[in-house]
């Protein structure tokens, strides 16, 4: 087989002598050439880049925040906004952003998932289980900070409480970065 291929080798190559018999045919090839990287086309950006995430001015507390009328409550300034609803059956926490009236995320006691887990729906056991089944869908999500505005008289309960704590343990922030104004 070896020496067929030397002899159509020898053939095509024409006026250039057989090859020996200790050569080979890997010996004719040659590694071809690669073109050196530029290192100007790695550093270049184009100057109309336009920034396609919307959450990356977010994070950095550059976008606008909808500040709305002062007499509104809950607040429109936030980027995020978390809230939770203890009624006497169930548990919902749901996480709003500030261009939709449509939760981002929720997390309820209504689900069977939590459900078959607990012993009562309502209880703070299930105020603290459905905060840590929301930390983790958040941090999965990519949302770290968010308002949290408890209403007065129902911020100092044991369900809240234990409901935030599960929050912060699971690592949300619930405050968000003052924003910041940038000179053009």
């Amino acid at each position: 087989m070896a020496l067929s291929v030397r002899v159509l080798l020898g053939k095509l190559q024409g006026s250039r002598p057989i090859l020996a018999a200790n050569q080979t045919a890997r010996c004719l090839s040659q590694a071809a050439s690669q073109p050196e990287p530029c290192a100007e086309q790695n550093e270049s950006v184009n100057p109309t880049f336009v920034n396609r995430n919307p959450r990356n001015l977010e994070q950095m507390a550059l976008a606008v925040k909808d500040r709305g009328w002062s007499t509104v409550w809950p607040h429109r300034e936030f980027y995020h906004r978390l809230e939770f609803i203890r009624t006497k059956s169930h548990v919902t926490a749901s996480v709003f952003s500030s261009s939709s009236p449509v939760p981002v995320l929720t997390c309820s006691t209504k689900e069977w998932a939590l459900k078959r887990d607990l012993h009562s729906t309502s209880c703070v056991a299930a105020c603290q289980a459905v905060g840590e089944v929301l930390a983790h869908r958040c941090q999965q999500a990519g949302i770290t900070r968010m308002v949290y505005r408890a209403i007065p008289w129902t911020y100092r309960s044991d369900a809240v409480q234990s409901f935030r704590t599960a929050l912060k343990e699971g690592g949300i922030t619930l405050s968000e970065p003052r924003r910041k104004y940038v000179d053009n």
